[in-house]
């Protein structure tokens, strides 16, 4: 009996290890390309369009492989289905730096369809085993999330130049530098291993998203699902194209990488504040409106005053990181039941990461038809403007509640 409690709390500490692990692995694939994006432009003669692309194919398999990922889990449990997570990343990262054109798109595609089953499974499992600890966990895990991409991006870089400097000539240095991410899910895979006794299903409330339909017609999920769309949408126009934007204003690529790097370090600033404190706060409206217009601020002070772009880029970070946290909280804070919760979360990714997806694809064709960012970031600023809207809309104190009518189900929104 003594060796029970120091025997839990050690199964425990190694749990929470590989989660924050998996979570490094997460965004640091995707925002590891951004600094990169001339040098593989260039090599492999891609067009803005064709680049904007490697930040839109994962989005897409976000939306995608979405559902396949709780089918998988329901089947094989949790923590296999994980397993796959990180082998699906680790696989993908070694196509996409073979340092072909096909390879790039392939090895992206995968990499997205890893981190769908991971993004979709990791709430589950933090409930299952962390029920007291949710918003702890949750600020942990987009802190290391932030992190990790702070990380790569701001070594993204170096890295490219070690491999000139190392004279590697196997795969172009923007390949070896990607592919040097490889080490995340790695370790990530050492520590999860021992969890892979473990054969446990997802919640019920992940394995069922196909029902409560008349969300789709409900104006409170629909001010939820703009407010994450738009959110995702601004987001991943910066991911992709900020250090090119830097570089053409001037900078170069080693401080646009820090930059770049800065941003994603300060989208998950917000996590240590806002989580703890978020069921304390009565009236979040004027929380989520002033997160937005930060991010707001960020766009048009780079617009204006470019030189001032690591003000900017924190700024932003700090917006967009803030509304994306206090969207997820939104999701749980309106909903009436975790099933109902799951459901709504479930549109608002889709049609979230599907928006989200076009962005860097249109600003880059915007960008290449005007050679300048001046329209491209004057659309993105006009876009906060309605992000602000609909995040002020979306933090309503109000249910989203079903009421049974006969046979059909209708919506009604009633005070908690």
């Amino acid at each position: 009996m003594t060796l029970s409690h120091p025997s839990r709390f050690a199964s425990s500490a190694f749990l929470l290890l590989g989660v924050l692990l998996i979570a490094i692995s997460l965004r640091s694939p995707i925002t590891g390309v951004g600094p990169l994006l001339d040098s593989i432009r260039a090599e492999l003669h891609l067009t803005a369009t064709q680049a904007g692309m490697l930040t839109t194919l994962p989005l897409l398999a976000f939306a995608f492989f979405s559902p396949v990922a709780s089918k998988v889990a329901s089947k094989r449990g949790l923590e296999q289905a994980l397993m796959l997570s990180l082998l699906f990343i680790i696989i993908g990262l070694s196509i996409r730096s073979l340092g072909s054109v096909s390879s790039l798109f392939l090895g992206t595609v995968i990499i997205g369809a890893g981190i769908a089953f991971a993004n979709v499974l990791l709430p589950s499992l933090m409930k299952r085993d962390f029920p007291t600890k949710i918003a702890t966990m949750t600020s942990m895990y987009v802190l290391m999330m932030g992190a990790g991409s702070a990380i790569t991006a701001s070594l993204a870089i170096p890295l490219d130049d070690m491999a000139k400097q190392l004279s590697i000539s196997f795969i172009p240095s923007w390949a070896f530098s990607l592919g040097s991410l490889v080490i995340f899910p790695l370790i990530a895979i050492l520590v999860w291993l021992p969890q892979m006794r473990n054969h446990t299903s997802p919640s019920k409330e992940t394995q069922k998203l196909d029902s409560h339909s008349y969300l789709w017609r409900s104006l409170g999920a629909w001010q939820i699902t703009l407010f994450l769309a738009l959110n995702s949408f601004l987001m991943y126009i910066f991911i992709s194209w900020l250090p090119t934007i830097l570089v053409d204003n001037g900078y170069n690529h080693h401080e646009a990488g820090v930059i770049h790097g800065m941003l994603q370090l300060f989208t998950a600033v917000p996590a240590l504040v806002l989580i703890p404190f978020m069921s304390k706060i009565k009236d979040r409206r004027f929380l989520s409106f002033g997160l937005t217009f930060l991010a707001f601020i960020g766009i048009i002070g780079l617009l204006l005053k470019p030189e001032l772009a690591m003000i900017w880029g924190m700024l932003f970070g700090f917006g967009a990181g803030g509304g994306f946290i206090l969207v997820l909280a939104l999701i749980s804070l309106r909903t009436s039941s975790a099933h109902q919760a799951a459901t709504l979360s479930g549109m608002a990714q889709f049609l979230g990461y599907l928006l989200g997806a076009s962005g860097p694809m249109i600003m880059g064709e915007l960008h290449e038809q005007t050679a300048s960012w001046q329209l491209p970031l004057i659309i993105c600023a006009l876009c906060a403007v309605l992000w602000s809207v609909f995040a002020f809309l979306a933090a309503k104190d109000e249910l989203i509640k079903p009421t049974a009518h006969h046979d059909n189900v209708v919506f009604a929104q009633a005070q908690p």
